[in-house]
């Protein structure tokens, strides 16, 4: 059975995979990799790295997916398939790091809190902004990496590079999730990454929106166990 290596996104801990971790199980060890080392794409992966399995199966959600594609730019022959959660290929526009710049000024001046809260509602499918479970829980992962961690994420986000160029390279087995009604990572960019990657498999996930592991947690974790089984 072959290891699995699990990484967070953006304003997410381990909780985030808590029912992928149990469905992956049966078929092999899970690690939550640790996203709070290193700086930049190239710095976190590696820190990760260093720390993972010889050889071992990698999923990414959201700014995990964009460490996984460093991960494969670093060390391709270490792993053996890939999950991308809710999340793109693509290098950041302007207009996203302009948003991001912003953010990364007001966790700066102490308005981390403030910063948590705006960034909920487009995390969701648009039933469920008013949903205080889910809120709360948004919440308690964001506030557990902190600020210091979000400013260097965010800084490292910005500078990502395109891994389109890479999609073609992918031979392991990869399955691309998204939620139906991700805001941050529209379906036509998962559906750009599919196209990309020979013998792909997309999962579009109903009723959910970029917080799929969370909205929809049976059916993400289905599709993983799924992916597991290739």
């Amino acid at each position: 059975m072959s290891p699995f290596v699990l990484i967070p996104g953006l304003n997410a801990t381990a909780r985030v995979y808590r029912e992928a971790i149990e469905a992956l199980w049966p078929h092999g060890s899970v690690t939550i990799a640790n996203t709070l080392a290193g700086e930049g794409m190239a710095g976190i992966a590696a820190a990760i790295l260093r720390g993972a399995p010889p050889r071992f199966a990698l999923g990414g959600f959201s700014m995990g997916g964009y460490l996984a594609f460093e991960m494969l730019r670093q060390a391709p022959d270490r792993v053996t398939k890939l999950a991308l959660i809710d999340t793109s290929a693509r290098p950041d526009t302007a207009e996203a790091s302009e948003v991001r710049r912003r953010r990364i000024e007001q966790a700066k001046a102490g308005k981390f809190g403030m910063v948590v809260e705006q960034s909920f509602p487009a995390s969701v499918h648009p039933r469920r902004v008013e949903n205080e479970a889910l809120k709360a829980m948004h919440r308690e992962m964001s506030l557990g990496n902190g600020a210091e961690a979000y400013v260097r994420h965010q800084e490292a986000i910005i500078g990502r590079p395109d891994s389109r160029p890479t999609l073609a390279a992918i031979g392991v087995p990869t399955v691309v999730i998204v939620g139906e009604a991700d805001q941050i990572v529209p379906l036509e960019v998962a559906q750009e990454m599919h196209e990309g990657v020979a013998g792909s498999r997309l999962v579009v996930v109903p009723d959910a929106g970029h917080l799929a592991l969370l909205e929809q947690p049976e059916a993400v974790a289905t599709a993983l166990a799924s992916w597991a089984m290739r």
